[in-house]
Order: structure tokens, then sequence, then C-alpha cells
């Protein structure tokens, strides 16, 4: 009886094709979704997980980063939610703010005249050496992925979740924004809100009123009176 012979066209030894394993995990809050940052982030080798969070936007390695387009920046200073949002990212030893998109729009519109551009300068110098918050400027959402990646590469870190919402009067976050004005600290900032009541009005005062207020400090004002 003759028997066949088979070829083995399968080499000895088949080497299996390892699926790579993500880099790490990103919490993403869930109001992030409709964003091009989470799906750059996969693209990249993330692994993300959205979840309702109570301070942030994005917790990577221990860091708390709160990101905010050049248009929501502006508005959420305006309005004061930016303010809130500053005094519970500080509940995270390390905490980051992303600026995203200064490629295609301008920070600093002097033509902008629901907010002076000083003021911006001001209130980012103020998150920056008041508050220690590092600020970042991103090109756009993959640039801000690329930096959130480069966070999650670095050794793994603790996240905590234990976090809660903290709530200021309209008194208090007006307060930390003047303070934001270079030279301006809390005792000044207290003095321009009892006299004048509201941002627009202390930017719109004359010199001989703020002297009453502030004596020598006033003059801080005149270079933002020549950009407003």
């Amino acid at each position: 009886m003759n028997s066949k012979v088979f070829l083995n066209i399968f080499p000895e030894k088949i080497q299996k094709i390892k699926k790579e394993k993500p880099v790490g995990k990103v919490l993403i809050d869930y109001r992030e979704k409709n964003c091009l940052v989470p799906s750059a982030l996969i693209k990249l080798g993330a692994e993300v997980e959205f979840m309702n969070l109570k301070v942030g936007d994005y917790l990577v390695n221990g860091f708390a980063i709160e990101r905010k387009t050049v248009s929501d920046f502006i508005s959420s200073m305006i309005n004061g939610r930016l303010v809130k949002q500053i005094e519970e990212l500080k509940q995270y030893e390390d905490k980051l703010l992303i600026i995203e998109g200064i490629e295609n729009q301008e920070l600093y519109n002097d033509e902008n005249k629901n907010i002076n551009s000083n003021s911006i300068r001001g209130f980012l110098l103020s998150i920056t050496l008041k508050h220690k918050i590092p600020v970042i400027f991103s090109k756009d959402s993959r640039d801000t992925a690329r930096f959130i990646f480069v966070l999650l590469k670095r050794k793994e870190k603790e996240t905590r979740l234990n976090v809660r919402k903290k709530t200021l009067n309209k008194k208090e976050q007006l307060q930390i924004i003047i303070e934001g004005f270079p030279g301006i600290g809390p005792k000044a900032a207290k003095k321009l809100l009892e006299n004048f009541k509201t941002i627009k009005n202390i930017i719109n005062a004359s010199q001989e009123e703020l002297k009453e207020v502030l004596g020598k400090k006033a003059e801080i004002f005149k270079l933002i009176e020549e950009y407003y």
C-alpha cells in the first residue's frame, strides 16, 4: 500500500503576533468626548477611560490637567468659571493647564472689548506665580494629546480621585482675577472691589479715582489704560 507523502508547508516555529499593550491609561472627563484629543491619544497607543471627573479634564500619572481652547479660556476667565476650576485643581500636587489652539486663534486680541489684553497676561501670571500651576500652550488637539502622552510614559504614579468641587462666591472670584494684575495683592484687590464693585469699573476708573484707593499703586493701571 502506497503511503501518501504530505509536504509541510508551515514553518517549524510559528511565532505568535503579540498585540502591543497600551502604554498606560488616561482617565478623561466624559465632557471631553466631543473633542479630538481622546482619539489622538488612542492613536498614539494610550488606553482611555471616560468618567465623571470632579476636577480637571484629564488624569494621568497623578497629574490633573485642565484643557482650555483659547476661546474657552477667555470666556471662562470673564465669567469666573476658570477661577473656580483653578482653585479646585490646586488639590492635586501635580497639576497643569493646557491652553489649546494658539496657532489658529489670537490669545491677546486688543480688539476684544470684553477683556483687556493685559488682564489676560496678568491672569496667566497669577495662575503660574500665585497658584503654582504650570501653563502650556499647544498648537491643536494632536499637540495636546502628545503632551499628555509624554506624561503618560513617565513612571506611573497613583492618581487621586478623592477630590471635591469647591464653591467660591462671586466676590472671591473677582478678587482672584484682580490679584492677577501686576503689583496688586489681596489687600489692594479688596479695596478696589469695595470701591468699584466690578472689573470693568476698575479698568474704566480715572487715575484720580484709583489714587484715592491705591495711592501710588494706581500707576500700575496706566499701562492697562494704554491698551484698553
